[in-house]
This record gives C-alpha cells, structure tokens and sequence, in this order.
C-alpha cells in the first residue's frame, strides 16, 4: 500500500509532489528515481510522471549522465524567496553591523537566486565608497565572492547541472569575464573549497577586492553567503585570509541562529 493509500488527502498528486521535493532538499545530492520511489513507498511509474511535470516546471534537473534527479532552478527560487522574507535578513543585519564596526569595512549578504547571486543585507563602513552590490541587486553569482563560496558549498553535480553549457556564462557588459566555460568554474570553485572561502579582485568593480564564506542549513547545504568588500590597495592580500576568518565566524554564527547550529560541509 502506497502512503498517497494510508492517508487522507484529497489531492495525492500535489502530496505526493511536494514529498518528493523535500527527499530532495534532504539530501545532500541528486536522488535515482527508483531511489525516491523507494524511500517514498511510491509506483515508479508515479514517480516519474511528477518529475517529467516538476522538470517541466524547472523544480528539477534530470543528469540524465547519471541518471538522477536534483532540485532545479525554481525550486532555488523558492528557497530564496522564503530568505527574502524575512528572517536571514533579520538575523543577519546585526551580525554583518558588528563585522562592519569591528574590520571597518563594508559587508553584505547575498543568496542564490537561479544562476545570479541576489543581496538581500548591505552594511556600508563610514566612509567607505558605495558599492554596487546595493539591496536588491542581482549579479552573475560565478563572477562574485558570494556566489563563488555558495557554489563551492554545492555538490559538484547540482553546480554542473546549474552550468550546462558556455550561454550559461553570462558576463558584466564592460568586464572582461575570466570564467567562460564549466572546467574554469569548476577548477575555481575546488580552490574555493580547499581554502575554505571564496574572493574576487576587481572582477565586479576594479580597485575592490571581496572575501565571502558560506551560511549552511543543518543538513550542510549552503543557504546564503557573507562577504566583505574593500579597496584592494588598503588591504594587501597576506592580510585577506585574516579576513575571512571573521568572514566565516559571522557565516558560522547566523547557520546557528537560523538552524541551531553551523552546518557541515556537503
């Protein structure tokens, strides 16, 4: 008996639908859709007809390479919209004030908003230049620090399935893009993943330089991320790894206060 049988609902399909979208949010990688009809206790044949609707709709990717299911860019969406609403902004404005005061620095929070990052908190240092990374703000997420140290908290195959081909490279009009293609990205994101953090150097605007660490949900998935941002010349670069220590202090901490305690890496 199939658990659509065991319970009440009016509306199996939709119930069935938005349990298979939390099994994928559960876990940490694409799921084989014989793997979600098991663990769901559902036909197969079920199965896969809500995904071919789900993946109509973009809340799922099928890696047909590896035959398996991952959530798509709708369902980022979602996710995204919810941290919009309210409470990452809410918990993290004081946070990012205190890191401002403390480094004298200007710091922002961003979340992943399909293949862009989206800034959603910005706390400007006295007298420090405005940035463009103002609320609201959409930019390429592979050529910023923020988007670069969520991406790197991603599994490698949700990162691939976000970056199919070279026209998902978008560029800043007057930037020359210094990734164009998924081997640079993903080379790029294995060095951001050694070191634990992301930067940028005047790929977004020249003269400033960015360092961002990840904020992660419980399960480790990465959630949003914080990142300073700074005149390049003030800050010499044996001085950023110091900088993003408290970068990921602040990230560790709002995981805590959203989720009760700091991820763990994917």
């Amino acid at each position: 008996m199939t658990s659509t049988a065991k319970g009440s609902s009016k509306v199996p399909a939709a119930e069935n639908t938005l349990r298979i979208l939390k099994l994928l949010a559960s876990k940490r990688g694409p799921l084989a859709a014989s793997t979600i009809a098991s663990a769901l206790d559902l036909p197969r044949s079920s199965v896969y007809h809500l995904l071919g609707v789900m993946e109509e709709n973009g809340f799922v990717l099928h890696l047909a390479e590896e035959q398996r299911y991952g959530l798509g860019l709708s369902a980022f969406e979602l996710s995204s919209a919810y941290s919009r609403q309210e409470p990452l902004s809410r918990l993290g404005r004081p946070l990012l004030a205190a890191l401002v005061d403390g480094i004298g620095e200007s710091a922002h929070l961003a979340v992943l908003h399909g293949r862009d990052v989206l800034y959603i908190v910005e706390e400007r240092a006295k007298n420090r230049p405005s940035l463009v990374t103002d609320v609201g703000v959409r930019l390429p997420s592979h050529l910023t620090a923020t988007g670069r140290a969520i991406l790197a908290a991603l599994p490698k195959s949700q990162v691939r399935a976000l970056y199919p081909n070279a026209a998902a490279f978008t560029s800043l009009a007057e930037m020359e893009a210094p990734i164009l293609k998924y081997s640079t990205l993903s080379s790029h994101l294995d060095q951001v993943r050694q070191r634990g953090y992301a930067t940028e150097n005047g790929e977004i605007t020249p003269g400033f330089g960015s360092v961002a660490a990840p904020v992660r949900d419980h399960l480790g998935w990465p959630t949003a991320a914080v990142a300073v941002t700074f005149l390049a010349e003030k800050v010499p670069a044996e001085e950023w790894p110091a900088l993003a220590k408290r970068v990921q202090k602040v990230a560790a901490e709002l995981s805590v206060r959203l989720y009760g305690r700091a991820g763990q890496a994917v």
